[in-house]
């Protein structure tokens, strides 16, 4: 694997990758027709799960520099609210998006420098503890897909399908 510029991305680009694999992987065979079911009314369905985590791609992506804006946006930032009167788009439009920014944001992650990620990022927490740079964005957005995939994961459940699988694609790199 290649050496990232940034000392401190040493243990998040394993994480990045290993979501992309996930990512993949829980999607695996789920039906389009599944994949806008709620439960009881009460969830999200599995597409805008599938939006809010290419969003967040997209999110970090520009946090990073680069000016890739996700077609879905109004749809999935900062976690918008599911609106059953939307049109959302299939998991194959997503995921053409998803490896079209996937690996453009893994790029910028072996590029980026710690004073980089040092960097203020206003993320409009307010917390204490938490110190709104673009290395701790980062670490939020690997956070954020990590629940996203274990929702999916156990949409899938709900819905009658087998558990998500750990193949692993060794010609993705990203």
């Amino acid at each position: 694997m290649d050496t990232p510029k940034s000392k401190k991305l040493e243990i998040i680009l394993p994480a990045y990758r290993m979501h992309t694999q996930s990512f993949l992987n829980v999607l695996d065979g789920i039906s389009e027709e599944d994949a806008v079911k709620r439960i009881e009314g009460k969830t999200n369905h599995i597409v805008w799960m599938a939006g809010n985590f290419v969003n967040m791609r997209y999110s970090l992506g520009w946090v990073l520099g680069l000016r890739d804006e996700d077609p879905y946006s109004d749809l999935f930032f900062q976690g918008k609210a599911l609106d059953e009167n939307y049109k959302y788009p299939d998991l194959d439009e997503l995921k053409k998006n998803f490896h079209d920014i996937s690996a453009k944001v893994f790029q910028k992650l072996m590029e980026v420098t710690d004073e980089e990620l040092d960097e203020m990022f206003e993320i409009g927490m307010n917390i204490p503890f938490v110190r709104e740079t673009k290395l701790n964005f980062t670490g939020m957005s690997i956070g954020r897909e990590d629940y996203l995939c274990g929702q999916i994961g156990l949409m899938r459940r709900i819905l009658g399908y087998p558990g998500m699988k750990y193949d692993m694609d060794e010609n993705l790199k990203y």
